[in-house]
């Protein structure tokens, strides 16, 4: 999708971290938004911020909820057009080990990383394809989706399921001029793990856990401003690139993970 400008996007997490990384991008590039999260302070901040450079509207939305999803979806293609852009964007992280982890941990982030991401893809893939235009879908994946790391079980399996679903669509959807990319983002200078604390079912963690957890929210603080990463996806999307890489720190996880995978099939 070369020319963009004009065009509306609807970006799901948008009003922080990341997701205001990409609405700030599109934002300057001339593109209408629809903005979604479930924090309505930090939808205000972004409409007042964003609202000098483009038309910008916010919903309050827990990308779990299927009718509410619906519901947003009609309100914001009613005031803003349909839609040319979905990022599905929104994430969370933080979970217990693996031995004290519950079902209501696992279908938090499950919820969220992955069934948020084909909630928003059931709600307006149709309304694309309906409509035969080019179009583009966004994934955020991660990169511990593309080899194990220390992010928690539910995380990783998340993320897996995201990069591969991606990668499915892809030339599923080609014919039908929908580009699809998956945004696989190392350390992001975002508050992930802070603000999912909010909502994450184990409010209790161990001192081993918060201490893994701090490390990783640290590395999260130094890593990326999410400016630049919204620029990456912006391009990413002008050019049709499956994979948005931020930086080459999976390298060696992957070659070695692809290694692995290749020696252990047989000869024959």
């Amino acid at each position: 999708m070369e020319h963009v400008r004009g065009k509306t996007a609807f970006i799901t997490g948008g009003a922080r971290g990341i997701g205001l990384g990409i609405a700030r991008a599109f934002a300057r590039a001339g593109l209408n938004l629809g903005l979604a999260d479930i924090d309505e302070h930090s939808l205000a901040l972004a409409k007042r911020e964003l609202s000098s450079l483009t038309l910008v509207e916010t919903f309050l939305l827990d990308v779990r909820d299927r009718t509410a999803y619906s519901r947003v979806a009609d309100e914001m293609e009613s005031r803003l057009g349909l839609i040319s852009i979905l990022c599905n964007n929104a994430g969370v992280g933080g979970e217990p080990h693996v031995s004290r982890l519950t079902f209501a941990d696992w279908d938090w982030i499950m919820g969220v990383n992955l069934n948020g991401v084909m909630n928003g893809i059931q709600t307006f893939l149709p309304r694309m394809l309906e409509r035969g235009e080019e179009a583009h879908i966004v994934n955020t994946g991660s990169g511990a989706g593309l080899a194990a790391t220390p992010s928690g079980l539910s995380y990783t399996t998340s993320k897996f399921a995201v990069i591969g679903l991606s990668e499915f669509l892809r030339p599923v959807l080609e014919p039908s001029r929908i580009g699809v990319s998956v945004l696989c983002p190392g350390p992001v200078s975002t508050n992930l793990i802070l603000n999912s604390r909010a909502s994450q079912p184990s409010q209790s963690w161990t001192p081993e856990e918060t201490m893994t957890w701090e490390t990783i929210a640290a590395l999260q603080a130094a890593g990326m401003n999410p400016d630049v990463v919204g620029e990456m996806v912006l391009a990413a999307i002008k050019t049709n690139q499956l994979y948005i890489h931020t930086d080459r720190i999976m390298a060696e996880m992957i070659a070695a993970r692809t290694k692995a995978l290749l020696d252990a099939m047989p000869h024959e």
